[in-house]
């Protein structure tokens, strides 16, 4: 019984063709939570595929209906051990985004698994699908092998990630007992770079918006009055320049995060942005000035548009458009204070003059932006157990680009947070053509085995050392 046995066993899963069978029979199901009517296809992935295997594993489980009408089920499954030590909690998202299934590419459907090289194709195979299966398959082995874990495992399995997790927070809020951990491992998002294994902390918050300006009723033509009606879109243009500038700096102050701290420049100093094969070249000199590419990233705040529009860009006409309307978003770290957006927003269009520009549907997301302090034991832990299992040095983020419901395990349960992804950048999660690398599904399996492990033989140590830590 050894640590190499369960790294070679995961490897083994992988290369007898096990885990693509696996994964196929997860892309089968078009879990696609966006659309409406899709319930059915929703439950099935629990009931024919995730609770099977918990079963083997020895778990228990309960499926709840969603606090949120409309929504999803929430599957909770636990493995309890006489006398574990402690527990861990995990998680992950049976449901996908839209399949866009016309838009694939040489004949490839969302809905199967078409395995090309490296490249594992299939809506959900990295987001995420692939990556929840990848941890509980390396679990399947650590179990196999050691017979016992000496810590208790308890899973949330949601299927409305995708529609911003909604009911998640309201379920674990109601269920915290029930939930109760010393430490959160999951998968979801992207590694720094396909031959990065990386472990970040957290995710930034997303808040969303938008904006528009309504001039009138109707068009009017722009021989005829062009001049002296007002064009909602030159309106609106201006507005969203007083935002953000030309260069992607943002100019609102209240809503620019506060200086980056000293522990998380000494993180991002180690890290380099892009350079992958796939990835896209990084444009110099935009986003804040005096920031490096990952301080602009991963440290700091940027307003997006996302699209827009004003009259009829297919089909355009000579008239000054009735109305104008752009869909933003903010990404924003730990520090800034969401709950002042809107107010902050409201402010500074008022004092430049836009005030004819409204703001709608602007709301905080259900995934607000969190951290775990780098210093936390558990950080050098899990970075030291993925060093021991890949030929490649790990790399450390502070959060996630993206977002993640990250802050219900946080901040409702209370628990340090650790995301070890299985994906990379450009696996055009969300959109046609998504896959996973099966190189990196093959070393994450190696990886996630080697944090079981550790888990059991060095748990209890990281937990007493984390008392002291916090109590220092």
């Amino acid at each position: 019984m050894s640590r190499q046995q369960v790294i070679e066993a995961a490897l083994a899963h992988f290369d007898s063709g096990a885990f693509r069978d696996d994964l196929a029979r997860r892309v089968q199901l078009a879990t696609e939570s966006q659309i409406e009517g899709t319930g059915a296809r929703l439950q099935a992935y629990l009931d024919e595929i995730v609770i099977p295997g918990l079963n083997a594993l020895g778990f228990s489980h309960e499926v709840l209906a969603n606090p949120v009408e409309g929504f999803g089920p929430i599957l909770i499954a636990e493995r309890v051990e006489p006398g574990a030590g402690f527990t861990v909690l995990s998680y992950g998202h049976g449901d996908v985004v839209m399949g866009y299934d016309e838009q694939w590419h040489e004949g490839r459907s969302p809905w199967r698994l078409s395995v090309e090289g490296d490249r594992w194709y299939g809506r959900g195979t990295a987001d995420n699908k692939g990556q929840h299966a990848i941890n509980l398959a390396a679990l399947a082995r650590v179990i196999a092998v050691r017979g016992e874990l000496g810590y208790n495992v308890r899973l949330i399995i949601e299927m409305g990630e995708e529609t911003g997790s909604p009911g998640l927070r309201a379920l674990c809020e109601r269920e915290r007992d029930r939930l109760a951990a010393d430490v959160f491992i999951a998968s979801d998002g992207p590694r720094l770079g396909a031959d990065k294994p990386t472990l970040f902390l957290g995710s930034r918050g997303s808040w969303n918006v938008n904006l528009s300006v309504e001039a009138r009723d109707r068009a009017h033509h722009s021989g005829n009055w062009g001049g002296v009606l007002k064009n909602p879109a030159t309106r609106l243009n201006a507005a969203l320049a007083s935002i953000v500038d030309e260069r992607g700096r943002l100019l609102v102050e209240g809503l620019r995060p506060p200086a980056i701290s000293d522990s998380v420049r000494r993180i991002l100093a180690q890290i380099e942005v892009g350079g992958g094969e796939t990835d896209p070249p990084l444009d110099e000199g935009w986003g804040e000035p005096g920031l490096s590419a990952a301080e602009r990233l991963l440290g700091w705040n940027t307003f997006e548009i996302l699209a827009m529009t004003a009259g009829s860009p297919e089909a355009p006409a000579n008239a000054i458009p009735a109305r104008a309307r752009a869909n933003c978003q903010l990404r924003y770290v730990v520090g800034s204070r969401p709950q002042a957006f809107f107010d902050q927003l409201r402010a500074h269009l008022d004092a430049h003059g836009f005030g004819d520009v409204h703001i709608e549907n602007a709301r905080i997301t259900m995934m607000p932006a969190t951290r775990l302090d780098p210093d936390d034991p558990w950080v050098a832990w899990a970075l030291a157990s993925m060093a021991r299992s890949t030929a490649h040095p790990p790399m450390l983020l502070p959060n996630l680009g993206g977002s993640l419901p990250n802050d219900v395990f946080a901040d409702v349960l209370a628990l340090p947070t650790l995301w070890v992804p299985h994906s990379y950048p450009a696996c055009n999660q969300h959109a046609p053509d998504e896959h996973l690398l099966g190189s990196v599904a093959r070393e994450s399996l190696a990886i996630m085995a080697g944090l079981w492990w550790d888990l059991a033989e060095q748990g209890g140590t990281v937990i007493r050392e984390r008392a002291q830590w916090q109590t220092a």
